[in-house]
């Protein structure tokens, strides 16, 4: 298939059908279970926003783009542990009394932690399980390559991680309160959006290492591709064709 062919072929489409629909039955038996009676439910509903934003996007997008298997796993996982973390709001998740009663020990005192981490945690799991589908967006739509199909999906990430902080600011203002409050969750921690925004990027930068590391070893072709990506395309401006978006020619 051409690159250039962003429309998967119906067979495929077909085929992969079965397999998102079971990701899709498990996930939302999870997600009707951790429904029920959750600690806050304002905080549930806010937290739940995005994701009904999200999977509407991805069922109005289903027949134009189709991810791979691996992406549409990992982004299975993900909205995993966020169903989690909105259950129970993100700075109560008993993750410590869990890992208590599987090994005697306290998580948070064998690392010295202070503060509930969930929230860490899954800012940096965003980064890790959705740097991948992101830039299967850019490979197949952009049709970035090289050096650039590792560096703007790790830019994505950092971008919309940015953006999240910005909405979760601007919904603490607005609701104010305990609401304001558990929807930000910030425990005290007034570099709490840096930190999330700094993990968010680190498991982006993982996860676009590992790819590399497994493109470099099965792709003849990688560090050609990688050097002529950061070749300059033209050796002179053009300011139409950088106003209109016109390629140089």
């Amino acid at each position: 298939m051409k690159s250039s062919d962003h429309r998967a072929p119906a067979s495929a489409r077909v085929s992969y059908r079965p397999y998102v629909a079971t990701l899709a039955l498990i996930y939302g038996a999870v997600w009707l279970v951790l429904a029920i009676d959750p600690v806050d439910r304002k905080d549930w509903v806010l937290e739940n926003a995005l994701v009904v934003a999200f999977g509407i996007g991805l069922w109005a997008s289903r027949h134009a783009f189709v991810f791979s298997r691996v992406s549409y796993a990992l982004i299975f996982v993900f909205l995993c542990l966020h169903a989690i973390g909105a259950h129970y709001t993100y700075a109560l998740v008993p993750y410590d009394d869990l890992w208590q009663a599987v090994t005697g020990t306290r998580l948070n005192a064998l690392f010295g932690w202070e503060r509930n981490h969930y929230d860490r945690f899954v800012h940096f799991s965003y980064g890790l399980l959705l740097a991948y589908p992101i830039r299967e967006i850019f490979l197949r739509v952009a049709d970035v390559r090289g050096f650039w199909g590792y560096f703007l999906p790790l830019d994505f990430t950092l971008a919309t991680s940015a953006l999240y902080e910005l909405i979760e600011w601007a919904a603490a203002e607005v609701f104010g309160g305990e609401l304001g409050m558990a929807y930000l969750g910030t425990q005290g921690d007034v570099w709490d959006a840096h930190k999330d925004m700094g993990l968010a990027a680190l498991g982006a930068l993982s996860a676009m290492l590992i790819t590399a590391a497994i493109n470099r070893g099965s792709q003849r072709d990688f560090a050609r591709e990688w050097s002529d990506s950061l070749k300059v395309k033209a050796a002179t401006p053009d300011d139409h064709a950088a106003l209109v978006g016109a390629k140089s020619r």
